[in-house]
């Protein structure tokens, strides 16, 4: 399944940062743009599956079904 998401990425003190505009919780930082971007897909990916696991904790799934949504 592919998704597509903003990455916003600033700079400060030769650095850059970077987060996930639809995403709380998925940011990373790196020496170069290129780096930040890599480091923040895998940040995806932690914080989906982070979620989904806790979301879960305490009760018993019915359904799983997808849906889509326009912004």
């Amino acid at each position: 399944m592919v998704s597509n998401y903003t990455a916003v990425i600033v700079k400060s003190n030769g650095w850059y940062a970077g987060f996930i505009k639809e995403l709380p919780g998925a940011h990373s930082q790196g020496k170069t743009k290129k780096e930040v971007l890599e480091n923040l897909k895998e940040a995806v990916k932690m914080v989906i599956e982070s979620n989904y696991r806790h979301s879960l904790e305490g009760y018993e799934k019915v359904s799983e079904v997808k849906i889509s949504v326009n912004i």
